[in-house]
């Protein structure tokens, strides 16, 4: 990795830094004194491009040591792989080489995912990788075969979402060590479960950020983003800034035996350059993973739907994956009629949206009305809430909370469940938790003001008489957050456990062997009632999955379909639905049926 500081054959280490801006950088190391001030000082000598480097002949792990820049400002390393008191102190050396792997592991192909998002900080009351390593057993028992961890780059504070991480090597240290997040991936990896990580390319956060001082390079003098210049992709110099995110990619899969990573928001990514920065990520992660003798996966956050992004066997260039916004939207709207922000455009028919989502993929490309060929089904992630659909909320509410009813609920999420597209499901939804999950973050000061402030602005609207905005700079709405274990193990959560755990046997038994034999197009969407569709899905070989289901709160009389009697029928789940009158689909109830098994 040319970023950091690494080893070298003499048992000392190589320290590096790109700051092109500097006119002399020093290199402070060894034990802090009392004023919290690192004793030595080693000049660095300066190299073509920008770069600066710093050797110490003897530097054993535990060695801490920051950037001193033009004699005044003083830095962490930008590729830092520990900084145990945050961004605005020292960096420390550790030994990545040495942690004792137990696991040999050797992944799983995409159509097998089922994810579980999953926030380190919230999952459990500690907010450890320890604490939350001891769940993994039971989500593996479930059938869930990919955790997917929210951000773990370091920020400034000890809780936050993780979007605003400014050293993107470093995982966070109010989580853990490096080791103890290698011991979780380690387990995870025992239990069969992949382990994705959540990586933020479009920006640095607002606080804890020194790259600007002595390596401006880094951020746009032409593109903008929402959280100011965006980084820069295809201007003078980034072919370093380009570098230091693809090793960071490459790092969580190499150093941490990562099964792959979520790319947030890349619709805010700017970059005219071809191949641009998702390709060449792309064609360099699909470069390494012959070399690590596993999978690797790539999935995307996009509100453009750039089904050209993606493919359904690994190439250079493309991608795994994307979360499936359409899907959530249509679902929501159906259920709960809201229509406020970005919901409005579902508002009109959710049900026919959603029929179009489940046979081409996406109901909107670039925001409009999508007329574009489907996309490739199976590369697209389903969930009934995440992250960002609960937490952009003024109070963080889960569908439990919005919906008319817990069959709603369930169906819901059986619907992100059993369908060819990829299953997710957020931390709690699978057994039914009551606790919302807020907007938090550790922020003090100005930073922490304009942040309610812009809260206030954004859902003042929504808060009800008698109530008040959550604060999002107060530990309570991070403890609130938090899961409630006594709600698993309550029998309504042992219910709704059961309810997902039968529902991922039918996937494995049915779905999976089939997902590969996909067709790309045919798929159809038949409108049997005013919240009723009937859905088919092709496989070569002439199988079809066949979905019936009732979004509506009353019964409805459904002609049956007319099925030739050379086609035989396997029922492989059913909610509310019974094998008697084919005509009648109770309220929010569901079967699934393949037609032609093979």
């Amino acid at each position: 990795m040319p970023f950091g500081e690494t080893p070298t054959h003499e048992g000392g280490r190589l320290f590096t830094l790109w700051a092109p801006a500097a006119r002399e950088v020093a290199l402070m190391h060894g034990g802090a004194t009392a004023e919290g001030e690192l004793p030595h000082r080693v000049l660095a000598r300066r190299e073509s491009g920008g770069w600066w480097h710093a050797q110490l002949p003897q530097c054993p792990p535990g060695t801490r040591y920051q950037w001193c820049i033009d004699g005044t400002l003083r830095a962490p390393d930008p590729a830092s792989r520990y900084n145990p008191r945050g961004p605005h102190q020292p960096s420390e050396v550790i030994a990545p080489e040495a942690f004792p792997w137990r696991t040999q592991w050797s992944g799983r192909p995409w159509h097998e995912l089922v994810f579980y998002e999953l926030h380190v900080g919230s999952f459990t009351p500690e907010g450890t990788y320890a604490a939350a390593q001891e769940h993994l057993p039971r989500l593996a028992e479930l059938g869930f075969t990919a955790i997917e961890l929210m951000p773990l780059a370091t920020f400034v504070g000890e809780w936050g979402w993780g979007y605003d991480g400014v050293l993107p090597y470093a995982p966070h240290p109010a989580y853990g060590s490096p080791d103890d997040l290698k011991r979780f991936i380690d387990a995870a990896h025992a239990l069969g479960l992949c382990v994705f990580i959540d990586v933020v390319y479009n920006h640095f956060g607002p606080d804890g950020n020194y790259l600007h001082a002595y390596a401006p390079h880094f951020f746009s003098k032409d593109h903008q983003s929402p959280w100011g210049a965006a980084l820069n992709f295809d201007r003078q110099g980034s072919e370093t800034v380009r570098d230091f995110f693809i090793h960071n990619a490459l790092y969580w899969l190499q150093e941490f035996r990562a099964d792959g990573l979520r790319l947030d928001a890349v619709h805010a990514i700017a970059d005219e350059s071809s191949p641009d920065i998702l390709e060449e990520l792309s064609t360099r992660v699909r470069e390494l993973a012959p070399r690590c003798g596993r999978p690797l996966h790539l999935v995307l956050e996009n509100e453009r739907n750039e089904a050209r992004r993606l493919a359904t066997t690994a190439r250079p260039g493309l991608y795994d994956g994307q979360w499936n916004d359409d899907f959530h939207h249509s679902v929501h709207v159906a259920l709960t009629q809201e229509t406020q922000g970005y919901y409005a455009k579902f508002g009109d028919d959710p049900v026919a949206l959603l029929g179009q989502v489940f046979t081409h993929g996406f109901a909107f490309q670039h925001g409009k009305p999508s007329t574009a060929p489907p996309a490739p089904l199976g590369a697209l992630v389903q969930f009934m809430g995440n992250h960002d659909q609960i937490g952009n909320r003024a109070f963080g509410e889960r569908l439990a909370s919005l919906a008319p009813s817990p069959d709603a609920v369930e169906l819901a999420l059986l619907l992100s469940l059993l369908t060819p597209a990829v299953p997710m499901v957020f931390m709690g939804d699978e057994f039914g938790a009551s606790t919302p999950f807020l907007y938090f973050a550790n922020w003090e000061g100005d930073l922490c003001q304009a942040v309610r402030e812009g809260r206030q602005r954004e859902f003042s609207h929504e808060v009800p008489p008698g109530r008040e905005l959550p604060a999002p700079c107060d530990i309570s709405s991070l403890h609130a957050s938090q899961l409630r274990w006594d709600e698993a193990a309550s029998p309504a959560g042992q219910a709704r456990s059961d309810l997902v755990r039968r529902a991922l046997q039918a996937r494995r038994e049915w779905l999976m062997p089939l997902a590969q034999r996909l067709q790309g197009a045919g798929h159809t969407a038949e409108r049997t009632g005013p919240q009723a569709l009937r859905v088919q899905w092709r496989y070569a070989g002439g199988a079809r999955l066949q979905l019936e289901v009732n979004l509506g709160s009353a019964a409805i009389e459904v002609a049956a379909p007319g099925v030739p009697t050379e086609h035989k029928a396997q029922a492989i789940f059913s909610y509310h639905r019974g094998s008697g009158d084919e005509g009648l689909w109770p309220a929010w109830s569901a079967r699934w049926t393949l037609l032609n098994p093979p």
